[in-house]
């Protein structure tokens, strides 16, 4: 089979999947999507493609969380006026940088943000412009260079102590700013090629078949527990693709490249360990009660 058609094949299938995950949980679609696919294809194909879909996704989240937003915004706004001299820098970065290295990039800052969240790291963070601004312009710079921005905005409302309606409503109005700005920059410097528009037809059915199956499995499976496996399915494919982005860019020989992709996968199951063990003591105590 042509090399070619594997990559549209493994390219659906994850698409798929993580649409799946982003109706279960409100986000994911990208942070699953963009690890693997960078094997196959540079961000300046890819990150076009993910931006539009992910309008359209965040659009649509939003909407049915819109009962939440009024009690959420006022804490978001700092974020969101962060947000765009950060995707500014992003989207001229990911116009002028040697492919190799926006990869390698990609996968170095989302690796530890993921073990992060998958470590469980919990410190009370007030909302406020000191925070928001910087964070926002961040998020931006990160968001328009790698299309992810799921993990962290995650680990900042989740330290904010944001309840469960507040957490979607704000994720998905962040969300929907960062995707809808970055595709009008990304337009503005003319980012959007013909490889990046043939990708939508990949997506685009994904999505449409995804998400709706995700929003249903979550009535039904524990969320914590699924997302926390999600992380691990992220953590594995990143050092993977870090692993071989170190290959490429001659910074590492095979196989000892590959010790990146070992050291992530023993991290995590240790953490996923510790995650089960938790839930496994508090499941005992109850029964007790």
């Amino acid at each position: 089979m042509h090399s070619l058609d594997i990559a549209v094949i493994v390219l659906a299938g994850v698409a798929l999947f993580a649409a799946f995950v982003n109706g279960a949980i409100g986000y994911g679609f990208s942070s699953l999507t963009v690890p693997l696919a960078l094997i196959f294809y540079t961000n300046r194909i890819l990150n076009p493609a993910v931006v539009v879909v992910e309008v359209l996704i965040n659009f649509y989240v939003l909407l049915i969380n819109l009962k939440g937003v009024p009690s959420v915004w006022r804490r978001v706004f700092p974020i969101l006026a962060g947000l765009l001299p950060g995707i500014a820098v992003g989207s001229i970065a990911l116009a002028s940088l040697q492919p190799g290295w926006v990869k390698f990039a990609t996968y170095t800052i989302f690796l530890p943000l993921i073990l992060i969240q998958a470590a469980g790291w919990r410190r009370p963070i007030q909302s406020t412009w000191l925070v928001g601004l910087p964070f926002g312009t961040m998020l931006g710079v990160l968001y328009s260079v790698t299309t992810i921005s799921g993990p962290p905005l995650a680990i900042l409302f989740n330290n904010q102590g944001l309840v469960k309606n507040e957490f979607r409503a704000g994720l998905a109005l962040v969300r929907a700013v960062e995707s809808s700005v970055t595709a009008i920059a990304y337009y503005k410097l003319g980012l959007f090629i013909t490889e990046s528009a043939q990708l939508l037809y990949v997506f685009i059915p994904s999505v449409a078949v995804g998400i709706p199956l995700g929003a249903l499995l979550m009535r039904r499976v524990d969320p914590e527990t699924f997302r926390r496996i999600c992380m691990s399915f992220d953590a594995w494919v990143v050092g993977f693709g870090l692993s071989r982005t170190l290959i490429e860019l001659n910074l590492m020989q095979s196989p000892w490249a590959y010790a990146v992709m070992l050291a992530t996968i023993l991290i995590d199951v240790w953490l996923l360990y510790l995650f089960f063990a938790r839930r496994a003591a508090a499941r005992s105590a109850q029964d007790k009660l």
